[in-house]
């Protein structure tokens, strides 16, 4: 099977004037699968070694199968991993180890990593609230005033990023904040709403998550990072509906682990993809990536 191989030859023979069987193509995709193995396992190394990194996973297709597109990032390197499952094994085979510390959204399978390293992504915090303003109600009533005190909360962020405090000012002024946003959610639970009162419940176990960013460096109270390094593939999904084999779904992971690493890098993914094939078929040390 080949993932795009029709729309490749078509460019080929439109910018060459040479017909390619699609064969060629699905071959070219095996090698540079090969050649791009070193650069990949690089980038994992990478990012599982990072004290900080951000991890999203999204979803994908191998023919008419599910399948899960994991990425850990850090501001130099991301790795992508295509997975059957979302669960934890997937998670280790993408970082070989729980370590560090990580921005994620609620997602239970990071339950698993150790509780005072993990960062709680307030944007999607904020789409659950919205889900709930958009219901009525007590709960519109809640989710305005969260996000009323949200925007204080970035403020006081933007401010410290800014240059305006130091991180020790910047907890000592969130902390009449944390407070305010926990006695809400203490009355979401016992607003007599079945639906609010569960999400403040599970929102209030996770509480403490939130504000890792506040004292930790390098953390960040969203994991907007993990999204921004995902929208390539995102974009590439729609446009290809995912992959037609585990072999394609290979060539996917190392091909935009490498070109979203070198982006992040601000270097040229041609050169860097050229350079890997040639020493790849002389047998020679591929260039570093990270």
């Amino acid at each position: 099977p080949h993932e795009f191989g029709e729309s490749a030859a078509v460019g080929v023979e439109h910018l060459f004037d040479v017909p390619v069987a699609l064969g060629t193509i699905t071959n070219l995709e095996r090698e540079m699968t090969d050649a791009l193995e070193p650069a990949y396992q690089e980038a994992r190394q990478h990012v599982a070694d990072a004290p900080v990194k951000n991890l999203d996973e999204t979803g994908w297709k191998q023919g008419k199968f599910k399948r899960w597109l994991w990425a850990g990032a850090t501001a130099t390197a991301v790795v992508f991993l295509i997975h059957t499952r979302r669960n934890l094994d997937a998670l280790k085979l993408l970082l070989g180890r729980l370590s560090g510390t990580i921005i994620s959204d609620r997602w239970r399978v990071y339950d698993h990593w150790d509780y005072e390293s993990r960062q709680i992504c307030w944007a999607h915090v904020k789409r659950n609230w919205d889900r709930q303003v958009e219901r009525g109600g007590r709960a519109k009533e809640l989710g305005e005033r969260w996000q009323s005190t949200q925007r204080e909360v970035f403020e006081l962020w933007h401010h410290f990023r800014g240059g305006g405090m130091s991180r020790r000012e910047l907890g000592d002024r969130v902390l009449p904040l944390v407070e305010r946003l926990g006695e809400l959610l203490h009355e979401g639970i016992d607003a007599g709403d079945a639906k609010l009162s569960g999400f403040c419940t599970r929102l209030l176990d996770r509480f403490p998550l939130l504000w890792l960013f506040t004292v930790v460096e390098g953390v960040e109270p969203t994991n907007n990072h993990a999204e921004r390094v995902q929208r390539r593939a995102v974009l590439w999904r729609r446009r290809s509906f995912g992959c037609q084999s585990a072999g394609g779904c290979r060539y996917v992971e190392r091909i935009l682990t490498v070109v979203q690493t070198l982006r992040l890098q601000k270097r040229n993914a041609l050169s860097f993809l050229t350079q890997t094939l040639a020493a790849h078929r002389r047998g020679s040390p591929r260039p570093k990536l990270c």
